[in-house]
């Protein structure tokens, strides 16, 4: 009986709604990637498995600079547990509203697209993360972030998270200027 219920509930959290640039705009205000992460930035973010529990939170300070043809971000993140990671993500834009980005880890090119005051941005990343041993190990994971512009100095990202084609959690993490 606990396998069927579990099983149902992992097949409704499948079916749960995600955003879609199909969804009407609530805001006139106008995302530029470019803009926004060029300089100075920390971000606040959590890790909640399908469950609602959290389990990883963590602070990013975020150097990014926009040289007119790829926007380069250094994020260095701090959890929780004291642990560190850093990340540096090159971004190139291929077209008005449309970007493509690297970084160690990413398998491929992550592909982005900015509407009206959302970005949505896609990719497969071998993530490391620590075990119940406490050893690190890699978990290949595919991240859909929406985000949204909600001031000109403040972005509210929402990063649904899947292993093996099934939902695994979300990352929610909100993005300030310095």
């Amino acid at each position: 009986m606990r396998l069927i219920l579990a099983a149902a509930f992992v097949l409704l959290a499948a079916c749960t709604g995600k955003p879609s640039f199909d969804d009407p705009s609530l805001s006139d205000r106008k995302l530029n990637l470019e803009e926004f992460f060029d300089g100075e930035l920390v971000a606040y973010g959590q890790f909640q498995d399908i469950f609602g529990t959290v389990r990883r939170s963590f602070v990013v300070t975020i150097d990014g600079d926009w040289d007119g043809e790829r926007l380069r971000l250094v994020e260095d993140f701090v959890y929780e547990d004291g642990s560190t990671e850093q990340r540096i993500w090159t971004l190139t834009k291929t077209g008005p509203d449309s970007w493509v980005g690297t970084a160690p880890g990413v398998i491929g090119q992550a592909t982005g697209q900015e509407q009206d005051n959302r970005f949505n941005w896609k990719y497969e990343i071998d993530l490391p993360v620590p075990s119940a041993t406490g050893e690190t190990e890699t978990l290949r994971v595919t991240f859909d972030d929406w985000m949204w512009l909600l001031s000109e100095d403040r972005l509210l990202n929402l990063a649904y998270v899947k292993r093996y084609g099934f939902d695994i959690g979300v990352v929610t993490i909100s993005f300030e200027k310095i």
